[in-house]
């Protein structure tokens, strides 16, 4: 049995070698102390371990010795650390919740280290243990928070505990602010619910989570090492295709050396500066080359690069899923309860930009029908090449699109149709993530099967080349 002891003991030699000998002596072992002169010079809180009856005698031979000021049972001490911005009245908040929650302080520490922050180390004395996960979750929502030192035997404490502290290695990783690391735990939790209903452990969801965010991470820099494939289309296009080790392709469409160049997808947005060094170094002049985007569909690991283009060509449901992002609504993976936190995890971790509207041009001139698995909405042209736009039902996203050039037999299939058996090792890795994480990529299985059956028919065995959304580019004499 433990209990927690605050002792007011005379200010001399000898007080705490007098209430460590009436432990001692009843079998009891001091599990921890708190002590801090500068503070009060009185009182002490000192945890004990010891069976009920050995209690019941070390509490008389305290009381006795006039050390005992209170005895609580189920007390307990934590000792936290609090990351402040260095600023007058910063650490007002944190007091103010552990006022109204009548938490007491036995502990306080904080020098000023000139670099912006000031970190606080507090213990905290709670009489009621049903208070500190509450109280922990709260005060961890208004700064970075690290526990130091706690009762690990308290499951409820210890899970608490295990939150705060991903989420302040999840915030260092990706360098987040507190609103985004408070947003990131909150739909790391939503997918454990989720998965917890398909009973998988919390601790392998969150596993995943963190691989997914230090996958991220630690691909950029010198590890950003895109596969690079180089092919012309037509006598005046040549084709360039990077493939990053995570996000979507960025597939590049050159007219002529130094002419215009359209770019179809653009991967991540953490990686945007890495990825225009490649881009500069592969195009020059790039900076001042004409240039547009287009996007296949409105999913965050295609639309890294929306910031660099004037004109971003797209579907209307496309164009609809970045309205209601600008307007606060959800989006479509938002509106699904199974891809909803997956989505808001990944535009944290990537740290993704909703395009302005002054950017999009939609390429819908002709009236879709969600009745066909792809049906036409309108023609794209860029250069020599002349492509018929499809839209497809909703299989993987709806506003997806897919682009055939009959004359050239040069297709771009966005994640319609995904090069599975040609990712690079990287690829391979991360894309075991989010199917785990998501449930399914798709938002309708059964519609993605019939789009992917429909360009089987259309391009299997055909002569085209095609260019997909994740993937090696799949040569004419090769096989979808």
């Amino acid at each position: 049995m433990r209990k927690t002891y605050m002792t007011t003991m005379p200010d001399k030699s000898g007080a705490f070698l007098l209430a460590s000998r009436i432990i001692l002596a009843h079998g009891g072992n001091i599990t921890r102390c708190n002590y801090n002169k500068a503070v009060d010079s009185h009182t002490l809180f000192v945890d004990v371990e010891a069976e009920e009856s050995a209690q019941q005698e070390i509490e008389r031979e305290l009381t006795q010795a006039g050390y005992l000021s209170k005895a609580v049972p189920h007390a307990k001490i934590v000792l936290m650390e609090f990351e402040l911005v260095d600023r007058p009245g910063a650490v007002l908040p944190i007091l103010e919740v552990l006022g109204r929650y009548h938490i007491n302080i036995s502990y306080i520490s904080s020098q000023e280290n000139n670099t912006g922050k000031q970190f606080f180390k507090m213990g905290l004395y709670i009489e009621e243990p049903g208070a500190i996960e509450t109280l922990l979750r709260e005060l961890s929502t208004l700064c970075p928070v690290r526990i130091l030192q706690y009762d690990s035997g308290e499951k409820k404490l210890d899970n608490t505990v295990f939150y705060i502290t991903f989420a302040g290695e999840m915030r260092r990783l990706l360098r987040l602010t507190q609103e985004q690391t408070n947003d990131f735990i909150l739909n790391a939790n939503l997918v454990m619910q989720q998965l917890d209903e398909r009973n998988e452990p919390p601790s392998k969801t969150f596993e995943y989570i963190s691989r997914f965010a230090r996958f991220v991470a630690e691909h950029g820099g010198a590890a950003y090492d895109c596969r690079l494939t180089r092919l012309p289309l037509t006598e005046r296009v040549t084709c360039t295709v990077l493939e990053p080790p995570c996000g979507s392709n960025i597939t590049v469409l050159e007219d002529g050396p130094g002419g215009p160049l359209l770019m179809v997808d653009s991967g991540f947005a953490c990686y945007q500066r890495l990825t225009m060094r490649r881009l500069r170094a592969l195009f020059p002049g790039f900076d001042e080359r004409p240039k547009e985007l287009l996007l296949t569909h409105a999913d965050c690991d295609h639309c890294g690069l929306v910031s660099q283009f004037g004109v971003i060509h797209l579907s209307r449901r496309s164009a609809e899923c970045f309205a209601a992002e600008r307007e606060g609504r959800p989006n479509v993976r938002e509106m699904n309860r199974n891809t909803l936190p997956y989505s808001r995890l990944s535009k944290i971790i990537t740290e993704y930009r909703t395009p302005m509207a002054s950017q999009l041009h939609v390429l819908n001139t002709l009236p879709e029908d969600d009745e066909k698995p792809l049906s036409l909405i309108g023609r794209f042209a860029f250069a020599d090449l002349r492509f018929d736009v499809y839209q497809g039902n909703g299989g993987h996203l709806p506003g997806e699109i897919v682009l055939l050039d009959e004359a050239h037999r040069i297709a771009l299939t966005g994640d319609d149709y995904v090069n599975v058996h040609g990712y690079t090792p990287a690829q391979k890795e991360f894309n075991r993530l989010a199917p785990y994480l998501m449930t399914s990529v798709n938002e309708n299985s059964q519609k993605a099967r019939a789009i992917l059956n429909e360009l089987r028919l259309r391009l299997d065995g055909q002569g085209w080349l095609i260019l997909p959304g994740h993937g090696a580019v799949v040569n004419r004499d090769e096989a979808l």
